[in-house]
C-alpha cells in the first residue's frame, strides 16, 4: 500500500503551535479594504486558533 499524503493545500494554510493547537490566518483581508477601519485591518493581520470542532478534520488533512 502506498504512503499516505498530507493535503498540500491544508499544509500551506495551517500550522501547529507548540502545544499542538492549529493556527490559521484570518479572512476578509484581500480586497475592499477602504471601508474597513485601520484597527480592523490591523486585527486581521494576527493569526488565531482553529475552533475545536474543526480541528479534528484539519489534523486528519495534515497528518501524512
Amino acid at each position: 500500500m502506498p504512503k499516505m499524503k498530507s493535503n498540500r493545500a491544508a499544509s500551506k494554510r495551517f500550522r501547529l503551535t507548540g502545544t499542538g493547537k492549529i493556527r490559521r490566518n484570518k479572512a476578509y483581508k484581500r480586497h475592499i479594504l477602504t471601508k474597513k477601519s485601520a484597527k480592523r485591518k490591523r486585527n486581521l493581520r494576527q493569526t488565531t486558533i482553529v475552533s475545536a470542532v474543526d480541528s479534528p478534520r484539519i489534523e486528519r488533512m495534515l497528518s501524512a
